[in-house]
């Protein structure tokens, strides 16, 4: 994106479509760069889809911390990816791209399905792999992928909620508190 807003956000992402914020490409991809001497092979490059809700399972396994059965966690354990593992792919089937508390899209493998902007409903597809900026809508040739993946927003809705469908969600979590905080430093 070009436009006025993406100036004032400091530049351009380019390839990526629209700029921080929104739910197209440019608004969600971030790169995520680590570096552990003798455990995380130098110089690889994954592309597998991981999320910062991955960070907390992932640095617990590490530490040695047990993380809670008695609730659902959101994110996985991204070790195998970290470390380079023969073979190693994410665990997380699709990926749903909210706003507010709306559903706007989801991803799936290298496919992207976008069903909302803001207060409109809109029909359009990407592949990531050969169109990373969201460029080519490929909606209308692919009603397979399109039925698999609306079945996955529905699946999602069932279980967190859609505020524009009207539905509340199974297991929506309250955010988490701490009766009288305290300031660590």
């Amino acid at each position: 994106d070009t436009g006025p807003r993406a100036r004032d956000e400091g530049g351009s992402n380019a390839p990526l479509r629209a700029t921080k914020g929104t739910t197209w490409e440019g608004g969600q991809r971030v790169p995520c760069i680590m570096r552990w001497p003798g455990k995380i092979p130098a110089g690889k490059v994954n592309s597998e889809l991981t999320l910062s809700m991955d960070f907390y399972p992932t640095l617990a396994a590490i530490g040695g911390a047990e993380v809670p059965t008695d609730r659902i966690i959101d994110g996985n354990d991204i070790r195998p990816l970290m470390f380079n593992e023969e073979g190693a792919i994410s665990e997380h089937d699709a990926f749903f791209y909210y706003k507010r508390d709306s559903i706007e899209a989801v991803r799936s493998g290298k496919f992207k399905l976008h069903v909302r902007k803001d207060d409109d409903e809109i029909n359009e597809l990407y592949d990531l792999e050969t169109d990373i900026g969201e460029t080519t809508n490929i909606y209308d040739q692919h009603p397979d992928i399109v039925a698999d993946l609306r079945a996955k927003i529905d699946a999602c809705r069932k279980d967190i909620g859609d505020a524009a469908a009207g539905i509340e969600g199974e297991n929506i979590r309250p955010s988490g508190r701490v009766e009288n905080p305290v300031p660590l430093t």
